[in-house]
């Protein structure tokens, strides 16, 4: 696979930062298109996107052989985004809090903070083929 491929709610790509434009287009027309409001939707780009930079980066080691999965699901109140790559996994409970004060000089580090303080929910889980994060936004 050389370029994004999209099935239903779901794009797939190779884990290169080339491809970061066409996972936002997908999720924000998504979004769009199930009449979220900009400003959720810009906070869920802005968390897809440091997510899936992990995935590229950290999981898959930019690895173009590898893929990162994004799908994006929403029910009347709740918007659901998985992702997944096919890197090592990694424990959560390992990253450092960046406003810790041997942390805030730091530049990087503040991904998975600022999703947290993005969404309503984040679950992050190592599994043998990769790593899998849940994200969920409340629209109620």
């Amino acid at each position: 696979m050389d370029k994004p491929n999209i099935s239903g709610n779901t794009i797939t790509i190779p884990s290169s930062q080339d491809f970061l434009a066409d996972v936002d287009n997908f999720v924000e027309d998504y979004l769009e298109n199930q009449k979220v409001s900009r400003s959720v939707i810009a906070d869920i780009a802005i968390c897809v996107t440091e997510i899936v930079i992990n995935g590229i980066v950290h999981g898959n080691q930019s690895d173009p052989g590898k893929r990162v999965k994004v799908s994006v699901n929403k029910n009347n109140s709740k918007v659901e985004i998985t992702i997944t790559d096919e890197g090592g996994g990694f424990n959560p409970d390992t990253i450092e809090n960046p406003i810790e004060e041997k942390n805030l000089l730091k530049e990087v580090g503040r991904g998975v903070f600022i999703v947290k303080s993005l969404m309503d929910e984040v679950d992050i889980k190592a599994c043998p083929e990769g790593t899998l994060v849940i994200l969920r936004k409340n629209l109620a």
